[in-house]
């Protein structure tokens, strides 16, 4: 670390000059342990930015899809049909059908 900056070995080699060049424009990309301490999952939920929402509402309307269930379905309708399906699973492998 230099200067409060987190160099990545990958981005800036052991050998490469520290005077300028490129060595130097990766450390400016480069965030600082502050920065770095705040990228969290915890905190990326938090801020729920769009895309994050974005990816989301797609993952739920494909699995929704893949279940042959509309998109209108609230919660407690998702954990009955669940509910259902895994008491029928159990009950196929308690048979021996599964």
């Amino acid at each position: 670390m230099k200067d409060g900056v987190a160099r990545y070995p990958r981005l800036v080699p052991k050998d490469a000059p520290q005077g300028g060049g490129q060595a130097d424009s990766a450390a400016k990309l480069s965030p600082t342990l502050g920065e770095l301490a705040k990228r969290t999952l915890t905190n990326l939920y938090n801020e729920r930015p769009t895309w994050l929402a974005n990816a989301h509402a797609k993952l739920d309307a494909a699995v929704f899809a893949a279940y042959g269930w509309g998109v209108d379905v609230d919660d407690r309708q998702i954990l009955q049909k669940l509910l259902e399906l895994n008491l029928s699973r159990a009950d196929f492998t308690k048979r021996g059908v599964l």
